[in-house]
C-alpha cells in the first residue's frame, strides 16, 4: 500500500464534500474490493487503504487534523492504529447483505406466500348477460391433503428432524476475512428450509401435503355483464404455501354474438326492414325486443335509416340494474329490385302525380325512389 496517497484520492471525494457523499464512496468502493468477493489481487491492500482513508474522513476531528497537518495528524495522536473499525459493524451489515453475509444470528424461516390465483373462461348466451344467470363451474385445483392433512407423512408416522440444519431450516457457513468473521446463512438443501424430512411419504400425495381436486361451485352472473366482464371469487383460488392466504379464482365472461340484437354499452340495436309501400302508408310492425315482440307504430313518410327510441327497454347497468338502457330501432326500407307489370304501372302513375313541383328542393327517399325506378323501367 501507497502511504503517501491522499485519503481524499483512496475514495474519489472532494475536500469539500459532506459526509454523506463519502459513505456513500466508501460503500461503493468496499463492496467492489472486499476479499471476500472481489478477485484482484490486490483486493486485500486496496480493501485496508479504504478502511483507513474512510476511518479518518468520516470523523469530524480526524479529518479536522488530516486537513491541517496530512497524516501527520492523525498519526501523531495514534488514530492511523487501526486494529478496531470503531462502529463499521452496521455499515458491513447493509452493505454485504446481497453477498449473503452478516454479523447476527438469523434463522431462515419460510415465510407465508399467498397462494397462485386462477382463471376460468366461461361463455354466456347473451340473453344469459342481459338478464343474469347461474352457472355451475368445475374447477381443478391443489387442496390440503385429506390422508395426512398436509404433514406429507403417511398417517401413524412423523416427520424426523433434518441432520444437515438440525431442523433450523438454515445452513451456515463461516468465513474468516480481515473485518473478523462473516456468516453465510443459505436455505437447507436437504429440507428445502423445512427443518423437517418426511421419511414415509404420504400414499395419496406423495410428500406434497397436496393433491389436485376437482370441486364443483355454482356462480351468480349479475344482469347487465358485457363481453370481456372478469368476476373474482376471493379465496377460491390455489391453497396458500406455510399457512398465508388462498389465491383468487377469476372468472373471465365471454358473450356469444347474436343473431338479432347489437349491444352498445348498455343499449340494444336492432334493424326492421319493410317495403316502399308501408314506409309511404305507415304501418305497425312487431319489433322483436330482448323482451319480446313489441308493437312499434312507423308513421306515413318514414325515411329509410330512420331511428325509433324504446326507452328502458335495453340491457340493465351494472351498478343499477333497477335503471336499464334504451332499445334503438333503425328502420330499412326495402326498393323491390323486381316489380311486376302492374307494380310497374301503379309506381309510374305514382310518380307522374306527385310532380317535380312537390318534390322539394332536396331529393328525399321517395326522390331517389322514384330516380331507381324510373332507371329501371327505362
Amino acid at each position: 500500500m501507497n502511504n503517501k496517497r491522499d485519503y481524499y484520492d483512496i475514495l474519489g471525494v472532494g475536500r469539500g464534500d459532506g459526509e454523506e457523499e463519502i459513505r456513500q464512496a466508501y460503500r461503493r468502493l468496499a463492496r467492489e474490493y472486499h476479499p471476500d468477493v472481489s478477485t484482484a489481487p490486490d483486493a486485500e491492500e486496496r480493501f485496508k487503504e479504504i478502511n483507513e482513508a474512510y476511518e479518518v474522513l468520516s470523523d469530524r476531528e480526524k479529518r479536522a487534523l488530516y486537513d491541517r497537518f496530512g497524516r501527520a495528524g492523525p498519526q501523531g495522536t495514534g488514530w492511523s492504529d487501526f486494529g478496531g473499525f470503531g462502529d463499521f459493524t452496521s455499515i458491513f451489515e447493509d452493505l454485504f447483505t446481497g453477498f449473503g453475509m452478516g454479523t447476527r444470528s438469523r434463522r431462515a424461516r419460510r415465510a407465508p406466500q399467498r397462494g397462485a390465483d386462477l382463471r376460468y373462461d366461461l361463455k354466456l348466451e347473451f340473453e344469459e348477460a342481459v338478464f343474469g344467470t347461474e352457472k355451475e363451474l368445475e374447477i381443478t385445483r391443489h387442496e390440503t391433503c385429506p390422508r395426512c392433512k398436509g404433514s406429507g407423512a403417511e398417517p401413524g408416522t412423523t416427520p424426523i428432524r433434518c441432520p444437515q440444519c438440525n431442523g433450523t431450516g438454515e445452513v451456515r457457513r463461516t468465513q474468516q476475512s480481515i473485518l473478523g468473521s462473516f456468516v453465510s446463512v443459505t436455505t437447507c438443501p436437504r429440507c428445502q428450509g423445512e427443518g423437517e424430512i418426511v421419511t414415509s411419504p404420504c400414499s395419496q400425495c406423495r410428500g406434497q401435503k397436496r393433491v389436485r381436486v376437482a370441486r364443483t361451485m355454482v356462480i351468480t352472473i349479475p344482469p347487465g355483464v358485457d363481453d370481456g366482464t372478469r368476476i373474482r371469487l376471493a379465496g377460491e383460488g390455489e391453497p396458500g404455501v406455510y399457512r398465508g392466504p388462498a389465491g383468487n379464482l377469476y372468472v373471465v365472461l365471454h358473450v356469444l354474438e347474436h343473431p338479432i340484437f347489437k349491444r352498445r354499452d348498455s343499449d340494444i340495436l336492432t334493424e326492421e326492414r319493410i317495403n316502399i309501400a308501408r314506409a309511404a302508408l305507415g304501418t305497425e310492425i312487431n319489433a322483436q325486443t330482448i323482451d319480446g315482440p313489441m308493437e312499434l307504430r312507423i308513421p306515413p313518410g318514414t325515411q329509410s335509416g330512420h331511428v325509433f327510441r324504446l326507452r328502458g327497454r335495453g340491457v340493465p347497468k351494472m351498478r343499477r340494474p333497477d335503471r336499464r338502457g334504451d332499445h334503438y330501432i333503425t328502420v330499412r326500407v326495402v326498393v323491390p329490385t323486381q316489380l311486376t307489370q302492374r307494380q310497374q304501372e301503379l309506381l309510374t302513375e305514382l310518380g307522374q302525380s306527385l310532380g317535380s313541383d312537390k318534390l322539394g328542393k332536396e331529393k328525399g327517399f321517395f326522390d331517389k325512389m322514384l330516380d331507381v325506378i324510373g332507371e329501371a323501367l327505362g
